[in-house]
């Protein structure tokens, strides 16, 4: 789909990069619905969107949250909680919200990190949060949904001359530092919120990074470099084939297999 006035739903709409992508969305002239925990939350979200309560971990909660949407933006995480909450909400909340849209259909825009296919560092051992939220990028290629995976480098330690965008593939950069290349929220919320009305977006997983020079003008343009994702993949276009279905827990396939069936009710 290029250009066009979405509904679209933010997921994580009061997280760091979250409000800022409510506010792009509005400003790219988009209906904008934000999903929060609480009336209380509800507040801290932008006068122009319409709040939205649900809870990422109880499915039964988000039925009024996807109704009728254009497009989703999932820009929460558990923030390196531990492993139960890092299954629960980085996974089990795209889980959920991808289930809850039974036969609609959606434009998605999943955020996730750079490094995530690093399943040996010790914040992963410790966390299992590159895991989790890799299985969730595999739930959205697995759900036949047009979308984009972005991977960001860390928030804002880019330099004050760094705002050209570097959009890579293959996760290759796997230090855990800001070694791995450095993205601005702002530009983060506006490749997030561009991706979901360009079509040389879709079925694009990559990582997202900024270097010395101004920002680009046309993102679609970079886009348009980018190789998409096979068809049927689970992974990323050049991911590292280092984490075999058949080795996978029961619950996680049977979630997969949960979203591919969701998939062939909207397509039939």
């Amino acid at each position: 789909m290029a250009g066009g006035k979405l509904n679209v739903l933010v997921v994580g709409a009061t997280g760091s990069i979250g409000h800022l992508v409510v506010e792009e969305a509005i400003k790219q002239g988009h209906e904008v619905r934000a999903l929060v925990r609480s009336a209380a939350k509800a507040r801290q979200s932008a006068r122009d969107a319409k709040e939205v309560i649900g809870d990422l971990t109880r499915p039964e909660t988000l039925s009024a949250a996807v109704d009728g949407i254009d497009a989703i933006v999932f820009t929460h995480g558990s923030d390196g909680g531990d492993k139960a909450t890092t299954e629960a909400v980085d996974y089990g909340g795209v889980r959920n919200i991808l289930l809850a849209l039974g036969s609609q259909r959606a434009r998605i825009a999943l955020m996730t990190s750079i490094g995530v296919t690093n399943r040996h560092s010790s914040y992963n051992r410790s966390t299992e949060a590159h895991d989790w939220k890799r299985r969730s990028e595999r739930l959205v290629r697995g759900s036949g949904l047009p979308y984009t995976i972005v991977r960001p480098g860390w928030f804002d330690y880019n330099k004050s001359d760094e705002h050209k965008l570097l959009l890579l593939q293959g996760d290759k950069r796997q230090s855990g530092t800001p070694r791995d290349g450095a993205i601005a929220r702002r530009q983060l919320a506006q490749v997030l919120v561009r991706s979901l009305t360009s079509d040389q977006a879709i079925r694009k997983t990559f990582e997202l990074v900024s270097a010395k020079g101004p920002e680009e003008g046309d993102v679609d343009a970079l886009f348009a470099l980018l190789n998409s994702d096979p068809e049927e993949a689970l992974d990323g276009v050049e991911d590292s084939a280092n984490m075999p279905l058949k080795d996978e827990p029961k619950r996680v396939r049977e979630d997969l297999e949960a979203v591919r069936t969701r998939r062939s009710r909207t397509t039939s």
